[in-house]
């Protein structure tokens, strides 16, 4: 499922059965907002309070919540040349030479937001059609041909079409073909039915 958080709108992909049936607190990644999740989505919270003039004992200590991490995705590394590679080799065995910490390998994390975005588009439409089937999948087991598989799931094709121009718009969505192939590769399983 795709979980957005509240405050700063960073979508996250969360495995639901993750999600304990009573719901859980998560920390979101990017801004540390602590929301509650359930298995359905974020639960909507009423707004904090304003200060209270009693003063209150300290509550008893809780577990700290899940932190959602993105899932980084895979990427290939740039073409490596001759030139390039001794000319990183020289310089590593110069650093390597100097400061022995300064040649530790460095994490970077991934930038989710300078991606391609042919190639987000499509991610988004697999991630959402990939919703449908995780929670449907009796129904979807119940479905049999291409007729009865566009009718039971008419409402969440809709849906996730609705998500799916938001998150990439029109001219995207209607341009390009993913969200058909994820339909009819992941919901129709390789079938061309939609």
């Amino acid at each position: 499922m795709n979980v957005r958080c509240p405050q700063c709108q960073s979508m996250f992909r969360i495995d639901p059965e993750r999600v304990p049936a009573s719901g859980i607190k998560a920390r979101c990644a990017r801004c540390s907002n602590v929301f509650e999740l359930t298995r359905e989505g974020v639960k909507a919270t009423a707004p904090a309070p304003g200060p209270k003039l009693v003063q209150t004992p300290p509550a008893p200590e809780r577990p700290a919540p899940e932190r959602l991490v993105p899932r980084p995705l895979p990427a290939s590394p740039p073409p490596v040349t001759a030139h390039v590679a001794a000319a990183s080799v020289a310089t590593a065995t110069a650093a390597t030479a100097a400061d022995p910490v300064a040649s530790a390998p460095s994490t970077k994390r991934p930038s989710f937001r300078n991606q391609d975005p042919a190639a987000r588009a499509q991610r988004l439409a697999r991630a959402l059609v990939s919703d449908i089937v995780a929670y449907n999948k009796e129904r979807l087991q119940q479905a049999t041909g291409a007729a009865a598989l566009r009718s039971e799931f008419r409402d969440e094709i809709r849906k996730s079409w609705e998500e799916y121009v938001e998150q990439v718009g029109l001219d995207t969505a209607k341009g390009t073909p993913y969200f058909r192939d994820a339909l009819n590769e992941i919901l129709a399983k390789g079938a061309k039915i939609f």
